[in-house]
């Protein structure tokens, strides 16, 4: 698979000594989605501004599509969309001309048909003659949208781009990334709701305090990261563990009528036989067992925890 960003020891220092990033290596896949996940002042957004040629790298490079962000960035611009964080658009102008004109900022020749194609995907078109200053905070943040699709872009940055929105325009912004990915666009994203980088990205990353802590797979993230737990709900309420149990770290629900054990999927040997023996003896009798995974957001939370606490 072709390689479309490569990323090499990306720095950025403020005035003041302030590193916002710290040395980024990061190369993304055509056509993958992969979320960059991280705490407010992490460097996500500092990462993407770059990228986009908003703001100038302190040191290292970085190239779109094989062309430096720096040397030769309008050739790198022009494969690339954004949708910032912030709304930015001209209040008196027309939704329509808003799109139209962004199209021509990036020397594309006039399309109406696919125009009227991402208005329509984006629920816009009823309100193509409305001016922006008329629209509701969710219809301008779908302009945004509509002004980083327009220049058909290989590489779209979306930051934070569900963040304040309704369920509806959520929803519609991810079934456009599934299908910006079925014809091979990049899609990087910054996000705070985890769930939705566990749905939809291949790849996740994890940024605290301008570093880069990993860049894995999803699926195998969650393998190697992710713990399990059984739960076993009791048929009596037991008021404390009992002092034999003690070796598995049981934790009892308030209601004493359920244990919790956590254990690595990955070892040799989960224990599990050995509890429920060890439970029989005791003379608990069992009503259910439940299974259940690390979630991404347990794994993320987890890391930066880790990363904090060896600060």
């Amino acid at each position: 698979m072709t390689q479309i960003v490569e990323i090499t020891d990306l720095r950025k220092t403020y005035k003041g000594g302030f590193e916002a990033l710290k040395g980024i290596d990061l190369t993304i896949q055509e056509g993958e989605i992969l979320a960059l996940l991280g705490p407010n002042g992490a460097g996500k957004t500092t990462l993407i501004s770059m990228l986009c040629g908003i703001t100038t790298p302190s040191g290292g490079s970085a190239r779109v599509g094989g062309h430096d962000i720096v040397a030769d960035y309008r050739a790198a611009r022009s494969l690339i969309g954004l949708v910032p964080q912030e709304v930015a658009l001209e209040p008196f102008e027309k939704v329509l001309n808003t799109i139209q004109f962004s199209r021509g900022v990036f020397g594309k020749p006039k399309d109406d048909a696919l125009i009227e194609r991402i208005l329509r995907q984006l629920s816009l078109w009823d309100k193509r003659h409305a001016r922006i200053r008329e629209l509701s905070g969710g219809m301008k943040r779908r302009v945004l949208i509509a002004k980083a699709l327009c220049h058909e872009p290989r590489v779209l940055f979306l930051d934070e781009p569900t963040a304040g929105v309704d369920v509806e325009l959520r929803r519609d912004m991810w079934q456009i990334v599934e299908g910006l990915k079925a014809d091979g666009v990049t899609i990087i994203l910054t996000t705070h709701y985890i769930e939705e980088a566990e749905a939809i990205a291949d790849r996740v990353g994890v940024i605290n305090k301008g570093e880069l802590l990993l860049v894995e797979d999803k699926s195998a993230l969650m393998a190697r990261m992710g713990r399990k737990s059984l739960r076993i709900d009791l048929r009596e309420a037991v008021k404390t563990v009992p002092k034999n149990l003690a070796e598995y770290d049981l934790d009892l629900a308030k209601d004493n009528l359920s244990l919790t054990y956590n254990y690595d999927a990955r070892g040799e040997g989960t224990g599990i036989t050995r509890l429920l023996q060890a439970l029989a003896k005791e003379g608990l009798q069992l009503r259910d067992l439940h299974t259940s995974q690390s979630s991404l957001e347990e794994i993320f939370v987890g890391l930066v925890n880790e990363e904090e606490d060896a600060a």
